[in-house]
């Protein structure tokens, strides 16, 4: 399509979201080949003049191969929300009209932007309305809808939707818009580990005819390999410092390094009052994560004995054998039953996409009362348990009576880890290290292993798990 047949409208992508029910950045999952926003991306782009990304983490997307004329702007008030990230667009809009869309809709379509577009009549905005009601993450917003945005965020509220009795608007019927997008698939979101899985699946469905008039599959090829950034887990070196000083280089996926690097300081006894924590900022292109805070590192930092982990990444860890000695033991009476265990190792990898995708990352999970709160990845499964316990002391989550679970088997510097945190149990899909046991027994952590196929192995303090009797 060419420029002057573009309406002057600023497609902006919101890619701000913690993807809580996904467990990971879904705006960088792939759909036939393709990373989900990148698809929004290339919908909004052919049919608007001009196409931003609103983000709160524009590092992540430095490798998504989004069009080098595709501004990226970061929120300008972290974790706000949509309505935060549409309140920086209109700001920034190049145009009177702001397109709002999610960053998780694989199948969006430029007729169906240009017929909202054609139904504004001078109206400040115009959103589709479903029997579920109002589609304000697939609408047009005059850029004077900003100063309600502003009060309506002031407000402490963070919903789009909730700006709206404050605005002219014009509803659209989404059966009007069948008559561009017969089956709405414009509409559709990816939520969900499962929602993600029924795309794909109905991607690979499609079919085409071939030259003699049979149908066959619809094949796409995907460029993988270096230089593509697609289908191989990521590795970095990535440093982190603590006020100036140096600590550590480790290898890890570049992703999550705030919390990464929060976890490491924690488990290393570097950080351990939340209050004193001034700020964490991770520059991943140079791989930096420089962490400020109020403790003090200690003066003999520099002398203390590295040791190379036998996990893979090559983490850094300066725990020696004797790193849990002057630890408190974990006290916990929690018992969780053996098929909670199994549930939530399901969810963990329902949520574990690049686990899945790659075969290359190992997943960390926190569970609490039978839910999984949080899951990361890494390819350093060390990594993964850092990132899950820094982001559960970042965010103040409960660690005490909680339940780690992992697909890496558990070595002793990851039973020193969750002794440090409190969390009781810890659940591995594969093995357990003699060390580990050794060290968890005398912390009085519970350590279970092949949690998989209705097995369990329990290596130290099986109290904590009730197995059900089997008739």
């Amino acid at each position: 399509m060419s420029c002057s047949s573009r309406i002057p409208v600023t497609a902006a992508v919101l890619a701000g979201g913690r993807s809580m029910r996904m467990g990971v950045d879904k705006a960088l999952l792939l759909v036939e080949g393709e990373p989900l926003i990148v698809r929004v991306v290339q919908a909004v782009s052919g049919v608007c003049a001009h196409t931003m990304v609103v983000t709160n983490r524009p590092e992540s997307l430095e490798r998504a191969g989004l069009p080098p004329e595709v501004a990226v702007l970061q929120d300008e008030v972290s974790y706000q929300g949509p309505l935060g990230g549409l309140a920086t667009a209109l700001k920034n809009a190049s145009d009177e009209w702001v397109l709002a869309v999610a960053a998780d809709m694989p199948w969006l379509s430029p007729d169906v932007v240009r017929a909202l577009w054609d139904a504004r009549d001078g109206a400040q905005a115009v959103v589709p309305v479903t029997s579920k009601g109002a589609e304000p993450l697939l609408a047009l917003y005059r850029r004077d809808c900003v100063a309600v945005a502003q009060r309506v965020l002031d407000s402490g509220r963070r919903r789009v939707v909730a700006m709206l009795p404050s605005l002219d608007v014009v509803e659209v019927d989404v059966e009007s818009l069948r008559k561009v997008d017969p089956e709405l698939r414009s509409l559709q979101n990816v939520n969900t580990p499962e929602d993600l899985a029924e795309i794909r699946t109905a991607s690979a469905d499609e079919t085409a005819v071939d030259d003699f008039g049979a149908r066959r599959p619809k094949v796409t090829v995907v460029a993988a390999g270096p230089g593509h950034g697609r289908g191989l887990p990521a590795e970095r070196a990535v440093t982190i410092t603590m006020n100036d000083v140096e600590i550590a280089t480790i290898q890890a996926t570049p992703e999550d390094l705030e919390e990464m690097a929060a976890g490491f300081l924690v488990s290393e006894g570097l950080l351990s009052d939340r209050a004193a924590l001034l700020g964490v900022d991770a520059d991943r292109k140079r791989g930096m994560v420089y962490v400020r805070s109020s403790e003090p590192v200690p003066d003999d930092l520099v002398y203390r004995r590295r040791y190379i982990t036998a996990g893979c990444g090559k983490g850094v860890t300066f725990a020696s054998v004797g790193h849990s000695l002057g630890m408190d033991p974990v006290v916990s009476d929690i018992v969780v039953d053996s098929e909670e265990l199994y549930d939530m190792m399901s969810q963990m990898a329902r949520k574990a996409v690049a686990y899945r995708d790659t075969g290359g990352v190992h997943a960390c999970a926190l569970g609490r009362g039978g839910e999984v709160v949080l899951v990361r990845e890494d390819v350093g499964r060390h990594n993964a348990v850092d990132k899950v316990l820094g982001r559960a002391w970042l965010d103040g989550i409960p660690t005490v009576d909680g339940v780690l679970l992992t697909t890496g088997r558990i070595s002793y510097e990851m039973a020193v880890k969750a002794a440090k945190a409190q969390v009781p149990i810890v659940v591995s899909r594969t093995a357990v290290t003699e060390l580990a046991a050794e060290i968890a027994d005398a912390m009085q952590l519970t350590l279970v292993g092949y949690a998989r196929g209705g097995k369990l192995v329990m290596y130290t303090n099986p109290q904590r798990v009730h197995v059900k009797e089997t008739e």
